[in-house]
């Protein structure tokens, strides 16, 4: 992979503020012609710089209920146990986003309910159950101080 150029990055800048920018405009935001616009996209793009591009879908406040933030410590931390965890996550359509961490906790989870007693069923179907897990820690957000952004 090349190094990414002061170019390639204001157009990685753009492309994330508006990834459906049209060509033509985003050229012009990087002081580029519209065919070297278009093919430095397509090289970020086959080098796996941009591995894609998105539908960020909004939700009003009502509907997105209350975010859970989950603190996940392993038994281990070992490759197999990262490995077996992750692929257990992904099962489940509850669980919104999965990191791993450094720090206190091996993962930090994000999950969304209705109401707060709906997360009891969560914590015991699905977090409970997860192979290797030793300690969960959650903790319900308030409201989201960035939403609408």
């Amino acid at each position: 992979m090349s190094a990414l150029d002061q170019v390639d990055r204001h157009i990685l800048r753009v492309l994330r503020r508006d990834a459906r920018i049209s060509n033509a405009s985003l050229a012009q935001e990087v002081g580029l012609s519209a065919s070297a616009c278009l093919r430095r996209v397509k090289i970020l793009e086959q080098e796996g710089i941009i591995r894609g591009y998105t539908a960020i879908v909004g939700q009003s406040a009502q509907d997105e209920g209350i975010a859970v933030i989950i603190q996940i410590t392993l038994e281990r931390q070992t490759e197999d146990y990262f490995r077996r965890f992750e692929a257990a996550v992904r099962k489940h359509a509850e669980v919104r986003e999965c990191y791993l961490m450094t720090g206190d906790a091996d993962y930090l989870l994000r999950v969304n309910v209705e109401h707060p007693h709906d997360f009891e069923r969560i914590h015991k179907d699905i977090l409970s159950v997860l192979p290797g897990v030793s300690r969960i820690h959650s903790s319900f957000s308030i409201r989201n101080i960035l939403a609408g952004r």
